[in-house]
């Protein structure tokens, strides 16, 4: 630059990013919530069996739609407004999801902030359950999966746009750090995951952490040089 100046540039805006089930908490919400919607009631039995069927098809990593479980929980809730969904997903959080949250997580997501990182957290589980889970954690914010909304505030019982999983966890990421902090001025430092299906979540972090992962994620962070850590309770 003229007169002797040097150009200064601010340093970007550091994004620590935190898978939610099977990483910050113990479980996956998923099977948890079908699990309290039997006991309370709330499922039939056709869809206590698609939910049964597609969790043994994810589980042997054999082929299914995303979109399914999904659709299945909310097809039997499809006659409450989104109101009463809201209130079903807070009970469920108060009454289940407390008690699983990892004191490890907690500790990382505390200190991750207190080092000036934007925290949010990221996951294929349904928004009021996210939402639930930011202000619990105290993250700055969260994505999750979006269920399609009628005008007369009830669900269609489909996905809006993608399930949060797999690639779609690095967009929606990216989408929500450039709304909130501005296009071209953070960068994704951190980020956490247990499953495989983070391993691309990982890969565009600075610093990836394979959190207690499962055999498929522990032998790509081995391969790629990744930092184990185990947040299970002792």
């Amino acid at each position: 630059m003229s007169h002797g100046m040097q150009q200064q540039t601010c340093e970007p805006r550091q994004v620590a990013v935190f898978d939610y089930d099977g990483t910050c908490i113990d479980g996956q919400s998923g099977s948890l919530i079908a699990k309290w919607l039997l006991r309370n009631g709330y499922l039939t039995p056709r869809a206590v069996v698609g939910l049964a069927w597609w969790g043994f098809r994810y589980k042997f990593h054999l082929p299914y739609r995303q979109e399914r479980s999904r659709e299945l929980i909310f097809g039997v809730l499809r006659s409450r407004d989104a109101d009463e969904i809201h209130r079903i997903m807070t009970q469920f959080h108060a009454e289940v999801l407390e008690s699983e949250y990892r004191p490890r997580a907690m500790e990382e997501i505390a200190r991750r902030k207190a080092e000036g990182c934007a925290t949010v957290i990221v996951s294929a589980t349904f928004e009021d359950i996210a939402s639930e889970a930011a202000h619990h954690l105290g993250t700055d914010g969260f994505v999750a999966t979006k269920m399609e909304k009628m005008p007369n505030n009830h669900y269609t019982g489909r996905v809006e746009g993608d399930v949060v999983a797999g690639k779609a966890k690095v967009n929606a990421v990216r989408s929500w750090a450039d709304e909130h902090l501005g296009s071209g001025v953070w960068e994704l430092a951190y980020a956490y995951g247990d499953h495989h299906s983070d391993i691309e979540l990982l890969g565009a972090a600075r610093e990836p952490m394979a959190v207690s992962p499962g055999p498929t994620l522990k032998k790509e962070a081995h391969r790629r040089g990744w930092p184990i850590a185990n947040w299970k309770a002792d």
